[in-house]
């Protein structure tokens, strides 16, 4: 055998090896599928949410007093809308840019959505306005409140 055909059978037998032993895991994964129906979750694994980009309002000249306390409640209300389930996931952006922040909302459609942020007293006063789209990703987003809620974290 030569140089050529001994390397060729090398790069066949571990391409052979690595397709047996991802087909032996992926048969015996085990897979949740109770834990997928508790979140909602479809055959991929997936589900809807809607999705607000928060972006800043027209009226942004409140006095610095009055900002920090809108935005102590906009903090409070993420809170508020976490513990009931309906909000998912919620996070500034680390830029200065208009868009300041995302949530992801546990809800099937836009108008649910709009329903729940017209509940931010930052979305009240007009310093804040949302965009919503309807999206669509891991069920698995579901448990990231509960584990976020098990870490050590300041009040407002």
């Amino acid at each position: 055998m030569n140089l050529r055909n001994l390397f060729i059978l090398s790069i066949l037998s571990s391409i052979s090896f690595s397709a047996i032993s991802q087909e032996a895991w992926y048969q015996t994964a085990v897979k949740d599928t109770a834990l997928a129906k508790t979140l909602g979750a479809d055959e991929y694994g997936m589900k809807s949410y809607v999705m607000a980009f928060l972006k800043a309002g027209p009226n942004r000249s409140q006095s610095q007093a009055e900002a920090a306390q809108l935005q102590k409640a906009h903090l409070n209300n993420i809170t508020r809308l976490a513990n009931e389930g309906t909000l998912v996931l919620a996070g500034p952006f680390l830029d200065e840019g208009d868009v300041r922040g995302i949530y992801i909302f546990n809800v099937q459609t836009v108008e649910e959505a709009k329903a729940l942020t017209e509940s931010d007293p930052a979305i009240q006063a007009g310093r804040l306005v949302m965009e919503l789209h309807p999206w669509y990703g891991s069920a698995a987003l579901m448990k990231v409140n509960e584990i976020h809620n098990s870490f050590p974290t300041k009040e407002f």
